[in-house]
């Protein structure tokens, strides 16, 4: 909530500006696989990247996705009867792939009870357009958003971390789908390798310039089985290692240069403690936002301030 002296557009209000009901996401493992992990852009993945960190124990590829959906409804029904859902295709890259099959999909998560939308996690570089155009006419009859997963703005550190697209390919692709009438949303990663404050500030400057609807930003996290860690651990590449207080200081300042027309979906994540090897705060997600949110209304930050 952005009051007159501080504070932020969460995600909450943004979905209760789109619906008139409680609505909850649930995530989905389509079995995709990604560009560059398959040989088309590279091998390996990003650097930084364990998809074991993303889904909740109900979400397999091995399950349908009706099967998948109806399992997460479950585990949410019981609290909230009344409530529906948006299908989130999240593992992955979830519009690579024969364009009918990856439509096949989505109608079937649409085809579920209660299922009210879909939001698409994916890469920049993969929304051919007849993807899109399905996407558009979609977008008439149920809330539709891509997430693309941007990372940073600065292509020297898309190269470090194997990312295998450049900033370039990420305006390209929120502009098209912009222009198609599909709402967007972005992914960035606070504390890549060789970036600095600054450099993050400068991906904030340049995201505002973009049609976005929401945005996700998380901490860096070195996580077990990357190549990332393996290559820090080796003292070949160096990150920032702050505790959460600086952590939070460098979302603060990162939020005033975002508009508020983008609503801020979160701040940090979590991956399992058996594969996180740092940072290690002790806190829960809702414990973060809770000291993140203490710490703007105490210092009276507002997102958009410098915007």
């Amino acid at each position: 909530m952005i009051y007159a002296d501080y504070g932020y557009y969460d995600f909450g209000e943004f979905l209760k500006s789109k619906f008139n009901i409680k609505v909850q996401k649930i995530s989905l493992n389509a079995g995709f696989s990604c560009p560059n992990r398959d040989g088309n852009k590279g091998f390996g993945g990003c650097t930084y990247c364990n998809n074991q960190t993303f889904n909740p124990d109900y979400c397999k590829p091995e399950k349908s996705i009706t099967k998948q959906l109806e399992e997460g409804k479950l585990f949410f029904a019981t609290k909230y009867p009344q409530m529906k859902y948006i299908a989130y295709f999240q593992a992955y890259t979830n519009t690579y792939g024969d364009a009918d099959s990856v439509i096949s999909l989505y109608e079937e998560a649409l085809a579920v009870d209660d299922v009210v939308g879909i939001i698409i996690g994916t890469r920049p570089d993969c929304m051919p357009d007849k993807l899109l155009n399905y996407l558009s006419v979609l977008s008439q009859r149920v809330f539709v958003l891509v997430e693309y997963g941007v990372e940073t703005a600065n292509d020297n550190t898309l190269i470090i971390i194997n990312r295998g697209h450049s900033w370039g390919d990420t305006v390209d692709a929120i502009m098209r789908t912009n222009k198609a009438g599909v709402m967007c949303g972005a992914h960035i990663i606070l504390g890549l390798p060789g970036e600095n404050v600054n450099d993050m500030l400068y991906t904030a400057v340049q995201l505002a310039k973009l049609p976005i609807s929401t945005l996700k930003i998380h901490q860096l996290q070195l996580i077990r089985g990357t190549k990332l860690l393996y290559q820090v651990e080796k003292d070949e590449l160096r990150i920032i290692k702050w505790n959460a207080e600086e952590y939070i200081r460098v979302c603060a300042e990162f939020i005033q240069y975002i508009p508020q027309r983008i609503s801020l979906e979160r701040f940090v994540s979590q991956s399992p403690a058996d594969l996180l090897v740092s940072p290690k705060w002790g806190l829960k997600n809702y414990e973060f936002t809770n000291l993140f949110n203490n710490y703007i209304k105490a210092n009276k930050i507002k997102q958009g301030a410098n915007a």
